[in-house]
């Protein structure tokens, strides 16, 4: 009877028959797993051609102003309107930070993807300009705009710690007026070359859109780009389009000018200033900017481009013709005798009119055009001759207009 209750002996047969049945269970198992893989690859797929169809169809860019929670934000879309909108989970959210660029469905404006900072037309002045290739050489005359331009820009950026241990502050922003074709715009860029930062260059119309508020925030995107770059040199060409002096503005796109004239005093001395990054704003009008953007701290140097006076006309002619092959004939005075080649020039150093140094770079533009129209290798002072009277004689100019 004792052994009725004692554990039967397991027979090789059916141990045999026990891991074929957990080994087909395994097996069974992993079919299951294969089968659901199989589903899910096909349900990605079709989710990702969803995707990609969504994506495909025009979308509206917009910018994303703030994370309501995992799946839900805030964006503001090209019309003006701010829009409660659900996030697609395909999205890295630690791509979506405030003023990013996005992709909007045209009907749920839901956030399908996020563009990089190039993609947006409205941006694409704040690109970094390439390195300029122009030289203090390449710039005739302004010896006195050099020194101030360089001690402003250039030696804060180079050799910071001589402002240290004086224990003065660099200027934080540098004005450029005068008469157009002075040379504004070339000694920025030489100052960009020597220095080697990075070179932004905006106009100050691109600043007014269509929309309200596009312009201040363009503002703060491009002294944001500056800071991420530095050191930088940011250069505001024609900058009396956004700077004028503030007045009781009737109408909506005077008071957005206004706006955008605030976010740049704002940001010229806000909290965030950075040593490394440099200002230089240049106008033909300097009598119409705002007292509050010329006051020092913001543009605490000045610097005059007036029209050249006959040293400054000789330099730029001998710097502008050094690469010119001219005849032995040009004189740099009165054409009335011949000098060496390495003074050559022409007569106009001498003359009354009032030119600029664009003028003598026309002047001789059109000195070398004559010459190929005849075939020549050599520029002669007949072709110098020649210029002068399309350029200059042609009509006469009056600079009353820029002060000067």
């Amino acid at each position: 009877m004792v052994s009725k209750y004692l554990p039967r002996k397991v027979l090789p047969s059916e141990r045999d028959l026990y891991s074929k049945l957990k080994g087909l269970e395994k097996q069974l198992d992993l079919c299951d797993i294969q089968e659901e893989h199989k589903n899910l690859k096909l349900e990605l797929i079709r989710a990702r051609e969803e995707i990609k169809r969504i994506q495909s169809v025009p979308l509206v860019i917009g910018q994303f102003l703030d994370m309501v929670d995992k799946n839900h934000g805030i964006v503001s879309s090209t019309a003006g309107s701010n829009y409660y909108v659900r996030i697609l989970s395909t999205i890295n959210r630690e791509q979506l930070t405030p003023n990013t660029s996005v992709a909007l469905h045209r009907h749920s404006h839901s956030v399908v993807d996020v563009l990089p900072p190039e993609a947006d037309s409205s941006i694409q002045m704040l690109q970094l300009s390439d390195k300029p290739e122009v030289s203090y050489a390449d710039i005739g005359g302004l010896d006195a705009q050099k020194q101030e331009v360089r001690e402003a820009v250039e030696l804060p950026l180079t050799c910071p710690e001589l402002y240290h241990q004086i224990g003065i502050d660099p200027p934080v922003g540098v004005l450029l007026y005068g008469p157009p074709g002075t040379g504004k715009t070339m000694l920025a860029k030489a100052v960009a070359h020597h220095t080697g930062a990075n070179f932004i260059r905006v106009v100050g119309s691109e600043f007014v859109q269509k929309y309200l508020g596009e312009g201040p925030r363009m503002v703060r995107d491009i002294f944001r780009l500056a800071r991420e770059n530095a050191p930088a040199i940011l250069f505001i060409d024609e900058v009396d389009a956004i700077a004028t002096k503030r007045f009781d503005a009737q109408t909506g796109a005077d008071r957005e000018v206004q706006r955008i004239l605030l976010e740049l005093l704002n940001q010229m001395d806000g909290f965030d200033q950075n040593a490394t990054v440099k200002v230089i704003m240049a106008t033909n009008r300097a009598d119409t900017l705002d007292p509050a953007l010329l006051r020092p701290g913001r543009l605490d140097r000045k610097i005059e481009f007036p029209l050249p006076d006959r040293r400054q006309r000789r330099l730029i002619f001998q710097t502008i013709t050094s690469r010119m092959n001219l005849s032995s004939d040009v004189d740099i005075e009165n054409c009335r005798f011949i000098v060496s080649k390495e003074h050559s020039c022409v007569a106009v150093v001498s003359r009354p009119e009032r030119i600029s140094a664009a003028d003598i770079a026309a002047i001789c533009q059109e000195a070398g055009l004559q010459a190929i129209r005849k075939n020549r290798y050599v520029v002669t002072n007949k072709d110098f001759q020649k210029g002068w009277k399309r350029h200059v004689k042609k009509q006469d100019r009056d600079y009353a207009f820029y002060g000067v």
